[in-house]
């Protein structure tokens, strides 16, 4: 599951952590701003290129697998090296020109100058590479397929979520430089749907014509923090949200009125405040504006409500791929009953629900639950109910009560899955069990525990995210017997 909608590259330490342990520390002599020439062997977590200086890790921003780089020191570990490329001696074959001038400044782009094949070919690496650092019990005869792509890994994310801030006098929209609070302006932005920077970029030009208070960080003042836009690829709808520091909104009613005129596709204007100086994008009061409180996406026939907060994949067109995976690796006869753990809005759950004897989801966000069961109304499923909770709590609890799963699908957040979950999943083991993962690291460690009762029968990868790090994965289980 994808639960930021931002542009998130993956972290580092923790869980996430797959490649900065090497065994020799970096010596003193190595300085900031230091040069040498680097042959780069593969990409990281990240898709940073990764060579060795002096047996030292050294990774490095934009460069790529094979080519002949001469590095320059940006950061100085205890065990590994950040660098840049001064200067790029021998480009990969692969190698292209990214479409986005700043692909190289903000996150979410970190993949765009390397040719879409290759990335296919990245990501199903990444999965091995998770596999081979953490070695869950037979990771060497896994099946691991060929990461499935998109004809066009372009204009896919149907939503934009971006920080509204005053640059050398104008109102600017955009993502934050990596590891910084220095705001990026996205007039143009490739992996957007059109019409979410159609609107995007209309109602910043509006703002600024109409003088609205933006938001000051430095100073914490101004009204306007950040602009969020969502289209459904199905209907065409578009909700407009606007984050602010405080309740007022000066010129609301002159700024609802062009929306109103201009821009027909937004049925829904909302509100949400955020009062505090945090790092956390929303606010917990959300009010509705002018038009409805949700727009409609459709998936696989059924519809789907989606308020403001609601989770729901960025890549409609992919999404719909992930599904059928799913339900093919599920293979869910008429009387058999499933769990949905970490449900979102119910997409997943409700999708199954037509082959399902009985299906019960879960999610800790009190919004996506009730969507979750309006979506079930709306679409006439009666077979489907889901509770406010985390997985980890009310799994058990349901087990107590004599509900006996015959199936099982998790997609759980990037940390994985909870050590509570697996040990209820392996006490109780379904028969089936199915990982949607957004993030090979935690699910190769997940692996380790989860092969103690199951094995795999194979890791299909999809690419939700092209240009981008990120790689998904379905993983099939057969319980051992």
């Amino acid at each position: 599951m994808t639960q930021s909608n931002h542009y998130p590259n993956q972290q580092r330490g923790g869980r996430y952590q797959s490649q900065r342990q090497p065994a020799e520390k970096v010596q003193a002599d190595v300085a900031l701003g230091q040069r040498f020439p680097l042959t780069i062997k593969r990409l990281g977590i990240n898709g940073e290129g990764i060579g060795y200086y002096k047996h030292v890790i050294t990774f490095v921003k934009g460069a790529l697998p094979e080519e002949v780089v001469v590095a320059e020191v940006t950061a100085v570990h205890p065990r590994y090296l950040e660098a840049k490329i001064r200067t790029l001696r021998k480009p990969s074959p692969d190698r292209v020109d990214p479409r986005d001038a700043y692909a190289g400044e903000v996150g979410g782009f970190e993949l765009e100058h390397l040719d879409y094949p290759a990335q296919l070919k990245f990501k199903q690496d990444l999965i091995r590479q998770a596999l081979e650092k953490y070695r869950p019990t037979g990771y060497q005869h896994y099946d691991v397929r060929p990461t499935i792509g998109m004809t066009n890994p372009y204009e896919y994310r149907n939503k934009a979520q971006f920080q509204v801030r005053m640059i050398d006098g104008h109102v600017a929209a955009g993502l934050y430089k990596e590891n910084s609070h220095d705001l990026v302006d996205l007039p143009t932005c490739s992996v957007q749907m059109p019409v979410t920077m159609e609107v995007m970029r209309q109602v910043v030009q509006w703002l600024e014509e109409l003088h609205v208070p933006i938001y000051d960080e430095e100073h914490n003042s101004g009204i306007v923090k950040t602009v969020v836009v969502r289209a459904a690829a199905a209907t065409g709808e578009v909700q407009l949200v606007f984050i602010t520091h405080t309740p007022k909104f000066p010129k609301k009613h002159q700024l609802l009125m062009k929306i109103a005129e201009k821009l027909p596709m937004v049925v829904s204007v909302m509100q949400n405040v955020n009062v505090e100086k945090t790092s956390l994008i929303w606010g917990d009061q959300t009010t509705l504006l002018a038009g409805k409180p949700t727009i409609t996406e459709e998936l696989d026939g059924l519809a789907f409500d989606l308020s403001a907060r609601a989770f729901f994949q960025l890549n409609p067109e992919q999404t719909k791929k992930l599904y059928r995976l799913a339900r093919e690796a599920l293979d869910l006869a008429p009387n058999e009953t499933l769990i949905d753990a970490y449900s979102g809005v119910g997409t997943i759950g409700l999708s199954l629900a037509d082959v399902a004897k009985e299906v019960r989801g879960m999610d800790t966000i009190p919004a996506a639950v009730m969507d979750a069961n309006e979506n079930a109304k709306r679409n006439g499923i009666t077979n489907a109910k889901y509770e406010v909770g985390e997985a980890e709590t009310l799994l058990p609890q349901w087990l107590a009560t004599g509900f006996d799963p015959d199936a099982m699908i998790v997609d759980p957040p990037r940390t994985g899955l909870d050590d509570v979950l697996i040990n209820a999943i392996l006490q109780n083991a379904p028969e089936k069990l199915v990982y949607i993962s957004c993030n090979p690291s935690t699910l190769a460690q997940d692996l380790r525990e989860l092969t103690r009762g199951y094995q795999v029968d194979y890791i299909q990868s999809i690419d939700m995210f092209p240009q981008t790090a990120r790689c998904e994965a379905v993983v099939r289980f057969t319980k051992r017997h």
